[in-house]
């Protein structure tokens, strides 16, 4: 053989064994995607490995701190639970003690026998007995009203508060007109003893006295019960007036507030 058909079978032979120059640049890039791969598989194997390590010892230690503070919380809210509680029995009880005592001050300021109670907010009365409500009903008391007359005269009609007790008791009681009846109808003051000043029949048939002018009577005008109308004294229906009267003695106790 020639030289030259020498040089095409070493080409040719060449070329069957290594492939041509674009082959090897095809396979070297096959190859180049294929370490890529493999390495972008290896970087995400370690980085979870990594972060699994990481999150392993994270949590070896914050889980325990945290049972302990949920712990040392819970200790401590039931430790100032207690201390509450403690807190209010002593306060509880020193409120019982205090309540006796109040209960003991009540018992002896309570009256043994009947008395009665008046409100002039209410305008209603209770009748006591054994300690217990005997009676309950609607009563006038003061009107607050101020007259005014000559001569710096000034009468304020209002029902005084405050401890009282029976001074008297009548039946069929007469009433004795004081100045300011006959000033407030506009007429002139008689004499002391004037008998125009004495009036049958408008306080019922039973009067109490609780001294100073004031009492419990009855009255004509029972659809104003429960209103502040009267001029100071206490009005009260004929049926409430009559247990009133028999119930209550010389002596017995009115409380007015």
């Amino acid at each position: 053989m020639d030289n030259k058909k020498i040089k095409q079978m070493d080409d040719e032979l060449i070329i069957e064994v290594e492939g041509t120059p674009d082959q090897l640049v095809h396979h070297d890039s096959i190859e180049v995607t294929k370490a890529k791969k493999s390495f972008k598989w290896y970087f995400f194997i370690l980085k979870s490995v990594v972060l699994f390590v990481a999150f392993s010892i994270l949590y070896s230690y914050t889980v325990p701190y945290v049972q302990e503070s949920s712990v040392s919380y819970l200790k401590t809210e039931k430790g100032e639970a207690n201390t509450d509680s403690v807190k209010m029995a002593k306060q509880n009880k020193e409120l019982e003690k205090q309540l006796k005592k109040l209960e003991s001050k009540l018992e002896t300021k309570t009256p043994k026998g009947p008395y009665l109670t008046v409100s002039t907010v209410m305008n209603e009365f209770s009748l006591y007995k054994n300690k217990k409500i005997y009676r309950h009903g609607r009563c006038s008391t003061g009107s607050y009203i101020l007259l005014e007359a000559g001569d710096n005269q000034k009468w304020m009609f209002k029902t005084p508060k405050g401890e009282f007790h029976i001074h008297g008791k009548t039946s069929n009681p007469v009433w004795r007109k004081p100045d300011w009846a006959f000033v407030e109808e506009g007429l002139p003051v008689p004499s002391a003893n004037h008998y125009t000043r004495y009036e049958y029949g408008v306080l019922g048939d039973y009067a109490l006295s609780l001294g100073q002018g004031y009492l419990l009577h009855g009255t004509l005008y029972k659809r104003f019960l429960g209103l502040p109308v009267t001029h100071g004294c206490i009005r009260l229906n004929d049926e409430d007036l009559e247990v009133i009267y028999k119930n209550l003695d010389y002596g017995s106790k009115v409380y007015i507030y």
